[in-house]
């Protein structure tokens, strides 16, 4: 449907079963929060929270909790989307069928954005931020957050809608020192969007006009996050999306989206910076208190009735997750058609997204070659590393199937799959003192850390142990065995302290198992990774706690070792197991809790008489 507004969205939900109302009185200190994790567990319906304590304004969240639902609020667009998608892969396909096709040149026709001179909704009232649904998520966060943002900045050198950027980028309200009411935290990197747009200002000593939307018809929030390729608009986007042109006008000289429920204006001068976080994030950790570009707020706007939508992150999955899957549902074969040899990546959610990664390539290479080994795999994973987002990745897991029948959504059997394979004196690539993910504190300071590619390709090298081999059993410092998935055991050892103390650990487990390389029927080879955690039986407990644990908690270059461990040329490897050190370490941010005085406050919303009850 063309929803006009968030609201008339919010309504059509509730008249098909995907929405409830909460008509209790709910705290947007955690308790806000804390429901919609416990709903978006259950895979619950959409919320709308009708008495926002502090606030005269309703809040809705878990909008996008499940792909059915999105698939359902964009049930009218979403084939044409897909379809515009593969003709951008596909140009010919337009050629052949061009009565087919005619619809989507119309469509893209009809998205185009439109100067809205006569109806503004978002500018019937001015208000002020201390007025807005003021939500922490987590008991550690540095104060309220934006969390379903549209920050949209024009170009200097470009003005106007077809050149700006809209990007979805997390704004802090309140807490630390910002100034209530006339100062907020952007938290984005230069290189984004809105960085180039920062940069470019700065070099002219002008301060940079930023309009945070909020709000208004769903299509606009999901444009936000959209991996949109150059030069196309993401109010274009939008429109498509949703069957409705993006309005916009301009107040003071800041661009407005006429739909939103609310809009804040601001400028961010140059160099103008402030402590922004800790926020609780998406790979389950908080992100700390760091520098980033302050927000002097200008005016802030809302219409009658205004909705402010939210999500919460934390340890996936979460609702971003589902935003993903509905971006793979629109978006397709958009990187394998975007990296040649690529036939499948994926970012692995339970791991947090950006740690790991899974790809499928082809390996043309093998008839020049003495015996199937990657090869063209090797020159695949490095344009993998090297595009867009998926560059934040720290462990890059590749092989190729003849068969075609391999899949990187099904994460255990993949791992499976290249875990028999593997040969680790040649297959393990590291790249040292390289760019992270800036939310991930394992590496060794912000931005910076190590990557690593296991490649694995040929014949099937092993069977993989699905019991703890005796050989792992009764280790001096190395306690409860367990299985974490075939070829996968996990150890627990005492808490990590420093590195060098861990060197000697290291040193003591291969002094104890190198030995058993040598020895006849030895079963350490079904073993390809161990997992050194501070508690083994959590990390193997379920498929979805390894991958948390042990790709989030590492950092390649420092935390990885290797039974019989080898360097020869230059290139390390090992003759034994790969050993994954995924102790939490001092410098590590610490993770996501829940406050159980709140989660007992919420529990009268789900029982009898609740408006929840039965939800969860």
């Amino acid at each position: 449907m063309a929803y006009a507004s968030l609201e008339a969205c919010l309504i059509d939900l509730e008249k098909n079963g995907h929405l409830i109302r909460i008509k209790e009185e709910v705290d947007p200190h955690l308790e806000m929060a804390a429901i919609h994790l416990r709903v978006y567990d259950a895979q619950g319906p959409a919320l709308l929270f009708e008495n926002v304590k502090g606030s005269k304004y309703r809040a809705a969240s878990n909008i996008f909790g499940t792909v059915d639902r999105s698939k359902f609020i964009f049930r009218d667009t979403l084939a044409q989307v897909q379809q515009m998608v593969q003709l951008k892969n596909d140009p010919m396909k337009a050629l052949k069928s061009p009565l087919k096709n005619v619809g989507t040149g119309l469509a893209a026709i009809k998205a185009l954005p439109l100067k809205n001179p006569l109806s503004k909704p978002v500018l019937a009232d001015e208000i002020r931020i201390s007025d807005l649904p003021l939500i922490q998520h987590w008991p550690m966060d540095g104060g309220a957050f934006v969390t379903l943002p549209q920050v949209y900045t024009e170009d200097i050198d470009q003005p106007g809608i077809m050149k700006a950027n809209l990007g979805m980028y997390r704004i802090q309200l309140s807490g630390n020192e910002y100034e209530m009411d006339k100062e907020i935290g952007l938290h984005y990197q230069l290189h984004r969007g809105i960085g180039v747009h920062q940069t470019k200002a700065n070099r002219k000593g002008q301060p940079l006009k930023v309009s945070c939307f909020v709000g208004g018809p769903p299509s606009h929030t999901v444009s936000a996050v959209m991996p949109l390729p150059e030069g196309l608009s993401e109010m274009t986007f939008a429109g498509i999306l949703g069957g409705r042109r993006f309005r916009y006008t301009y107040r003071d000289g800041f661009a407005i989206s006429t739909d939103a429920d609310f809009v804040i204006t601001g400028e961010v001068y140059p160099g103008d910076n402030k402590p922004e976080g800790p926020f609780g994030d998406h790979l389950g950790y908080y992100s700390l208190t760091h520098p980033f570009p302050l927000m002097r707020v200008h005016k802030v706007y809302a219409k009658k009735n205004a909705i402010w939508p939210f999500t919460v992150v934390g340890r996936p999955p979460q609702e971003d997750t589902s935003f993903g899957q509905l971006i793979h549902e629109m978006t397709g074969d958009a990187i394998p058609n975007e990296i040649p040899g690529v036939k499948e990546v994926h970012a692995v959610d339970a791991a947090g997204v950006h740690p790991l990664l899974l790809a499928i390539g082809s390996e043309r290479y093998t008839p020049y070659m003495p015996a199937k080994q990657p090869a063209e795999l090797l020159t695949i994973a490095n344009h993998i590393l090297g595009t867009g987002q998926l560059s934040l990745a720290k462990f890059l897991f590749i092989t190729a199937d003849d068969t075609n029948q391999l899949h990187t959504h099904n994460v255990q059997a993949f791992m499976q799959y290249l875990l028999e394979r593997i040969d680790l004196t040649r297959d393990v690539h590291f790249y040292t003192n390289t760019t992270i993910d800036t939310l991930d504190y394992s590496g060794t300071g912000i931005n910076s850390g190590s990557k690593v590619v296991l490649a694995a390709y040929g014949e099937k090298l092993r069977e993989l142990a699905t019991e703890v081999p005796a050989e792992l059993k009764d280790l001096q410092g190395f306690v409860n065995p367990q299985v974490c998935m075939p070829g996968v055991v996990a150890l627990q050892a005492n808490a990590f302290t420093t590195y060098e103390n861990a060197a000697k650990e290291i040193a003591a487990l291969n002094a104890q198992l190198e030995p058993q390389l040598q020895t006849a029927n030895n079963k350490l080879q079904t073993v390809q990774i161990i997992v050194i955690a501070d508690d083994s039986s959590f990390t193997a407990a379920t498929l979805n706690n390894y991958l948390w644990v042990t790709y989030t908690r590492c950092n390649p270059s420092h935390d990885m070792h290797g039974i019989g461990a080898i360097t020869e040329h230059k290139h390390w490897g090992c003759r034994g197991p790969l050993i994954i050190d995924a102790r939490i370490k001092p410098h590590h941010a610490p993770a996501l809790v829940k406050d159980p005085a709140v989660e007992k406050r919420i529990d009268q919303l789900f029982a009898k008489g609740g408006s929840l009850h039965g939800v969860a």
